[in-house]
């Protein structure tokens, strides 16, 4: 039975977390710390069915190696309570082979980690306990185009109305901090968690299994029953022999209760199902009916299931199979045609971003680059000077250039790439004196940021009913086949169904 688990935690030094430490323990391997000096052998661990460092296009290729990508993370960082990795655990399907769920794995890190600009270290562990899962560790820095770390994030000083910075009585200017990427945002963990939702149900529909997750709360479903709670692999395996644990025995109450629960509901539809038998109906059988009557001769133990299939049935005024078949499909049409309608804006959103944030680095690393040029200019003239002296202070003025340069290689780098890539969208429009139309680009992210969180909601909300609907109609057909096989001819017989 396929079964959903998805957790998300962030690894820092301020909890006495290693970077080194945490990949070596997942990936059963023995890493030396450039940080603290100190050897992480696990070698001896069992149970790592696979492991794979993926990076982005513009990433070093020695990342490849996990202990030069953690040693390179760990000395960015220099912070004494600095973040160093976010974790993303999650459960794979039971129902697939080993070799299915490491290409499963592979294919969801790739499109929503890896994508996104993150590196990542994936290891995938199976000790033949039924109990197969994935450890994926994500470096939280961005990388920049020519392959350093770039900032997690940077300060965005306010402005008063005249434009100008706001002194505190410290001294320091008014500020606040603002993320160069968006990967802690709030909705990023619902976005991941929906993802690897997608992801497995399509390669369980692929591979034939009827089993599917949701990432969804049980109360979010509409399922009225309490939840029961994550053991883990260490406390799985000691339940397996026999070792009972608080957690577990908190499940096991858990189950007690559902199954009360749902005894006292199976009781009350029978009677409302009771008081329906004892009022007249003249109308020709609906759907809704047959299901009724079919259920009402296999004993009642069905109604409780098939509680939500009627409600639909009448609400929906759907009298057979055929108007169910065609509710169904208008509903998939409409969320692929909602799909259609989010793609034009994601794809603005996400080029308004990096026109907004080369604009940033043009606005912030101009004065740096104009500095550099002026001078690698006085340079260029003192070249040109004659006479005693002349070529020791060409030589000095040179000097000064690439020590400024050296100091300030990120920021020109940023400011050169910035510079390129605004002549290349504004075409003949840019003129290198004045700041890009930012403004004017933050103000249109506004705006279609707030159509897309629109889209969003509608596509989420419709997903969703079509999701139900969609199991409503496979419980139809399932009993309809399995009364055609029971009994010929039915009381339903030249029915339109």
């Amino acid at each position: 039975m396929a079964n959903y688990h998805l957790s998300i935690k962030i690894f820092s030094r301020g909890n006495g977390h290693s970077a080194i430490e945490k990949a070596a323990y997942r990936a059963g391997e023995k890493l030396l710390s450039d940080y603290n000096g100190k050897l992480y052998d696990y070698t001896r661990k069992g149970g790592v069915a696979h492991t794979e460092i993926l990076l982005p296009d513009h990433a070093p290729h020695e990342y490849a190696d996990r202990s030069v990508l953690w040693n390179a993370v760990e000395n960015s960082e220099r912070n004494s309570n600095a973040q160093l990795a976010r974790e993303i655990e999650f459960s794979l399907p039971r129902e697939l082979s080993i070799e299915q769920n490491i290409k499963l794995t592979h294919e969801f890190v790739k499109k929503t980690f890896v994508s996104a600009g993150m590196c990542a270290d994936v290891c995938v562990h199976d000790k033949g306990d039924g109990n197969p899962h994935a450890h994926v560790m994500l470096t939280l820095r961005p990388i920049e185009p020519d392959g350093h770390w770039g900032a997690k994030s940077k300060k965005d000083y306010i402005l008063d109305e005249n434009g100008e910075r706001i002194r505190l009585p410290s001294g320091e200017y008014k500020s606040r901090k603002v993320y160069t990427v968006d990967w802690n945002e709030q909705t990023k963990a619902e976005d991941w968690r929906a993802a690897w939702e997608d992801i497995a149900n399509a390669e369980l529909e692929r591979q034939g299994f009827d089993g599917r997750i949701d990432h969804r709360s049980y109360e979010r479903q509409g399922i009225d029953q309490a939840p029961t709670v994550h053991l883990g692999p260490a406390a799985s395996q000691m339940e397996r022999k026999g070792i009972h644990i608080d957690r577990g025995d908190m499940n096991r109450a858990i189950e007690v209760t559902n199954k009360e629960l749902k005894r006292l509901r199976a009781r009350i539809v029978k009677l409302e199902k009771w008081i329906a038998e004892e009022t007249a109906n003249i109308k020709p059988p609906t759907l809704a009916d047959v299901i009724i009557n079919i259920l009402e001769r296999r004993g009642l133990h069905n109604l409780q299931s098939a509680a939500k299939i009627l409600v639909f049935l009448q609400e929906n005024q759907i009298p057979d199979l055929s108007s169910l078949e065609q509710k169904v499909k208008s509903m998939y049409g409409k969320v692929q045609q909602l799909r259609e309608d989010m793609k034009p804006i994601n794809h603005r959103i996400d080029t308004l971003k990096e026109h907004i944030r080369h604009s940033e680095n043009f606005k912030n690393y101009r004065k740096i680059k104009w500095r550099y040029d002026e001078l690698y200019s006085l340079y260029e003239t003192a070249k040109k000077a004659t006479g005693f002296g002349a070529e020791r202070k060409a030589q000095k003025a040179l000097y000064t250039a690439n020590e400024y340069y050296e100091t300030h290689r990120s920021e020109i780098a940023m400011f050169d790439n910035a510079e390129k890539y605004l002549r290349d969208v504004l075409q003949g429009r840019f003129d290198p004196k004045k700041l890009p139309p930012i403004t004017k680009w933050r103000e249109e992210l506004v705006d279609k940021t707030a159509e897309q969180e629109v889209l969003y909601r509608q596509y989420d909300s419709l997903k969703n009913a079509t999701q139900k609907v969609e199991q409503i109609r496979r419980s139809i057909t399932e009993i309809m086949q399995s009364e055609s096989q029971r009994t010929q001819p039915t009381r339903t017989q030249g029915m339109e169904l």
